[in-house]
């Protein structure tokens, strides 16, 4: 074969290369055309998945922002049930179509910056720069519908959520107007919660609050973004626990570096904003004592959140350690502090308690007892017994030195005999 016909050859070939990328477009854009005509004609997310799942030959879902699964042409759920979240994560930080993994591509569902979801795709066919534009231009399509059928619906519900969290922890409205609001929404504030801080490095960050939607959702929780950091609400009782069920869920999601604190548990919307600032302090102290990149509740930290912090918060620790003791004494004018620092006094002695309060010992047995159901169990045990005893120092001091010094022993009375 000479030069000319193998030039030829390459022309020819170039030129069909050209004219297959052409049908290509063509029918990329056909297809985005009857897809959009669909959409403005009322038609439904699982027509508009079924259509959109022909054209790029594979497996479509469409997942809500917290990653709810809307639409689907599997005809059932992810085995994976991490998938979702990666996938939606991995989308909404490119901005674009991207590849997940091996047959599994994403898109977010957009608009503005708001996250309403992503459009995955599972298909074994290679998918070509024509079928990426075509998988993002059927998130877009997507999120025509979703507001058409929603009127805005799903933003506004999620921002409602978000902004009353953000109320929540900066207690910028009366607890009335909070309580109010949570009814609103169904949220039942007078459950047991914990307040969450995760704080990821770099640009983590946005992976971060994408993969946030779909954890609040599925543990029935609020979130929200304060400076950069994920806070979340959440049902619990142990703070430590469900600091640790975050931190083990998001890290492998994000492969970064990430830090969680946590504070509670409280019930009641009034709580919720000094729990918040706990967590804080903890995350501090997590990064003094060089822990970051774990978890930890302020519970476990202790007084040492009141030595590290910068705003050295100490009605804050008052509150977190003796709190019910002293509003009890407050309400019902009993002498439990009083007791509680006698019976330090007297090195745990019950007995010599009594003798220095001038009271039998069976009251101060039965007030030591009322301090264990305010307080719980383990009070008295080495490590809690200190943090108690530099929180009542740190109250009497505080109060002798605004002129408000406790009644002593003997000046109260109580209806209960304490």
């Amino acid at each position: 074969m000479d030069r000319t016909a193998a030039e030829v050859e390459m022309l020819q070939r170039r030129t069909e290369e050209a004219e297959a990328g052409h049908r290509q477009w063509q029918e990329v854009g056909d297809l985005h055309e009857f897809l959009m005509s669909q959409v403005l004609s009322g038609c439904d997310l699982q027509t508009l998945a079924e259509a959109a799942a022909d054209g790029l030959g594979g497996v479509l879902t469409i997942c809500a922002g917290d990653g709810t699964v809307l639409a689907s042409t599997a005809g059932e759920q992810p085995d994976d049930e991490l998938m979702i979240p990666r996938a939606m994560m991995d989308a909404h930080a490119a901005g674009k179509a991207v590849r997940v993994k091996n047959s599994l591509w994403a898109a977010p569902v957009m608009m503005g910056d708001e996250n309403l979801g992503a459009v995955l795709l599972r298909t074994e066919r290679p998918l070509w720069d024509s079928g990426v534009r075509l998988l993002g231009l059927v998130a877009q399509a997507t999120a025509v519908l979703l507001l058409r059928q929603n009127s805005h619906g799903i933003v506004m519900e999620s921002q409602a959520r978000d902004g009353f969290l953000d109320d929540l922890v900066n207690r910028t409205r009366s607890t009335r107007e909070l309580d109010r609001r949570a009814r609103k929404l169904g949220v039942a504030l007078e459950e047991s919660y914990v307040v969450v801080v995760a704080s990821p490095v770099g640009d983590a960050r946005r992976k971060a609050m994408i993969w946030a939607s779909s954890y609040a959702h599925r543990n029935d929780g609020l979130k929200s973004e304060q400076a950069g950091r994920v806070v979340f609400l959440l049902p619990g009782t142990d703070a430590a626990e469900v600091a640790r069920e975050v931190h083990n869920d998001l890290s492998p999601l994000l492969r970064h570096l990430v830090t969680v604190s946590a504070a509670g548990p409280v019930s009641g919307a009034g709580p919720i904003h000094r729990s918040y600032l706990e967590a804080l302090r903890c995350l501090e102290v997590m990064g003094a004592l060089g822990l970051s990149g774990r978890s930890a509740a302020a519970s476990e930290l202790g007084f040492l959140g009141l030595l590290v912090s910068d705003d050295h918060d100490v009605d804050g620790f008052i509150e977190s350690v003796i709190g019910p003791v002293a509003r009890y004494d407050d309400q019902r004018l009993t002498q439990l502090t009083d007791t509680l620092e006698a019976f330090f006094h007297a090195s745990g002695s019950p007995t010599h308690a009594a003798k220095a309060l001038h009271v039998h010992p069976n009251t101060v047995a039965r007030r030591l007892e009322r301090v264990s159901e305010l307080l719980g169990e383990g009070w008295h045990r080495p490590d809690r017994a200190l943090e108690v005893q530099l929180a009542l120092k740190l109250r009497r001091m505080r109060s002798a030195l605004m002129g408000r010094e406790p009644l002593a022993g003997g000046h109260r009375t109580g209806a209960d005999g304490e």
